[in-house]
């Protein structure tokens, strides 16, 4: 059995291996969670969309369904929330997994939409991720995200010292993170920031500036404290 499910696991993992300490009541506990999580992405034919062995958590909610695109074998966690009002919407690459209350929100707004949110292929990101993005943003294949990560590609004009800050618009540059990286826990980026391949962001960091290729990342705001090539 352990057997039989591990080469079922590799269609979306090739690398994976069970623990040879993985006792048998865990195993039983996780074979239950999967087998519920894959009978619940098959509500998506109910929006008649291909489910793609997705695999969803409970309570997840979808704002302009036909505006995402799913890659295959996508796992969403418990009350996961994506609303793709924008222009181009969401797209989520093959092996996506999105942790459980993270929320994936192009634009709240209806008189000023959004553009899109790209996330490649293999990109993992954990618990209570808000990515707000109205300027755009792309995660490169094989990001890995700690838990509450956020990004916001937006700012609030604020140079008439005489209006409201809310009534003065906002400006937009968008984000783009590159391949292969490794994202802290709580790590925010800001508007305009572009994150080279193979980047690692510490825990914490706050980014409002762009790095270089294979830069290691930390602080607040966020500084170059090597470089992985060196």
């Amino acid at each position: 059995m352990k057997n039989l499910i591990e080469r079922f696991i590799r269609f979306r993992n090739p690398d994976f291996r069970f623990d040879d300490n993985l006792d048998s009541a865990a195993l039983y506990s996780f074979i239950w969670g999967q087998i519920w999580s894959l009978i619940r992405g098959w509500k998506l034919l109910f929006y008649f969309r291909n489910p793609k062995m997705a695999m969803m958590g409970k309570r997840i909610t979808f704002f302009n369904l036909s505006k995402i695109r799913f890659g295959r074998f996508i796992k969403l966690g418990d009350q996961v929330f994506l609303s793709a009002l924008g222009n181009e919407g969401i797209t989520l690459g093959d092996n996506v997994g999105l942790g459980a209350f993270s929320r994936v929100i192009v634009s709240t707004s209806l008189n000023q939409i959004g553009t899109y949110i790209r996330i490649g292929n293999n990109v993992g990101i954990g618990e209570y991720a808000y990515l707000g993005v109205a300027g755009g943003l792309e995660i490169g294949d094989d990001c890995i995200v700690g838990q509450y990560f956020s990004c916001h590609p937006e700012n609030h004009n604020y140079e008439d010292i005489d209006t409201p800050i809310r009534l003065q618009g906002v400006n937009r540059k968008g984000i783009i993170i590159g391949k292969n990286c490794w994202i802290g826990s709580k790590v925010t980026i800001l508007d305009g920031v572009n994150i080279g391949d193979g980047c690692i962001l510490a825990a914490g960091s706050v980014v409002t500036k762009s790095f270089p290729a294979n830069s290691i990342i930390g602080g607040v705001p966020a500084k170059i404290l090597k470089n992985r090539e060196q």
